[in-house]
């Protein structure tokens, strides 16, 4: 019994690191709304897209895009104004430059 909820507390600590998204085609079908700033500076989250699902991660804005939404961590929506987001990002060229810039929106990808 021990071992069995010390193995559901290791695989549990994966998965909360993992930020898999899944852009959806209505607002309504999201768990967060989103707008792409045009400058790093302006963002809440600045997020580099990895190649690969193990390369995920949350804390370090480093997302990786699914292709279904029952394989995704959060759904999200692109919004065509910043005053309708929840949370705006930058998409950065490389992985050192992805993180946050402003730590009072981080709960919202948890």
């Amino acid at each position: 019994m021990k071992s069995i909820v010390l193995l559901v507390l290791f695989m549990s600590s994966f998965l909360c690191y993992s930020q898999k998204i899944y852009s959806v085609n209505y607002s309504n079908q999201a768990d967060l709304k989103v707008f792409v700033v045009n400058y790093a500076n302006q963002a809440d989250l600045n997020v580099y897209k990895v190649k690969y699902a193990n390369q995920a991660n949350e804390n370090k804005g480093l997302w990786y895009f699914v292709n279904y939404a029952n394989q995704a961590d959060k759904k999200i929506y692109f919004v065509d104004y910043p005053n309708q987001s929840d949370l705006k990002i930058f998409f950065v060229d490389y992985t050192n430059q992805a993180g946050w810039r402003s730590k009072e929106k981080k709960h919202l990808l948890f």
